[in-house]
């Protein structure tokens, strides 16, 4: 008898929390929403910055928040692909800098299959719960992760003060802010994930 009691009082600490937690979302405005969601973020200021003008359209859901901060990714990095393209011709480019270009131009371009494929993956989920919803997340964290790492690797080919030079300053001040964006949409995916994820039952064996 007391342990029905113990399991009676726990769920009620957890059903009471959910509906306070549910609460204060609800009397959040749009973009107290946004601003509240970034703090998971790494660069939560820049995280706001972007993410804010699309307040209305988020109207507080955490799929949509996701799903635009990855769109918000996205387009920066076709952004800072194309120009990064651009830098094969700069007059008077080194060659080592013009192989670390091409690398970079690669990195890029896998970023940018890697989160259009996010995108899309995202945006197909939905009402599928359970395995299916885990299934597609992980799909979506595992491509937006091997994003962020094909970004980094575009910068570790500029490491070193060799290479140091307007090139390197022109494609480290692009390619870092879009590492940066693509950083935070994997938190704002991540956290989606984990929610989402707490809100399934457990399955008995």
């Amino acid at each position: 008898m007391a342990r029905l009691g113990f399991f009676v009082l726990v769920f009620s600490v957890f059903y009471l929390a959910g509906i306070a937690a549910s609460a204060s979302t609800t009397a959040l405005t749009p973009r107290e929403y946004i601003v509240a969601s970034c703090k998971a973020t790494r660069y939560p200021a820049l995280c706001v910055e972007y993410l804010s003008g699309y307040a209305n359209a988020i109207r507080k859901n955490e799929q949509h928040l996701a799903q635009t901060a990855l769109s918000v990714s996205l387009s920066r990095a076709q952004s800072a692909a194309a120009y990064v393209a651009k830098m094969t011709h700069v007059r008077g480019i080194k060659p080592r800098e013009r192989q670390a270009v091409k690398d970079c131009i690669e990195n890029m371009g896998d970023t940018v299959d890697r989160l259009s494929q996010s995108v899309k993956e995202l945006s197909h989920m939905g009402r599928a719960g359970g395995e299916g919803f885990m299934l597609h997340m992980s799909n979506v964290q595992t491509w937006v992760s091997a994003a962020l790492t094909d970004e980094n690797t575009c910068l570790d080919g500029f490491a070193g003060r060799v290479m140091d030079g307007n090139v390197k300053v022109a494609v480290r001040r692009r390619v870092v802010h879009v590492a940066q964006v693509t950083s935070n949409a994997l938190a704002l995916v991540n956290r989606f994930a984990a929610r989402h994820r707490a809100a399934i039952p457990s399955e008995k064996p």
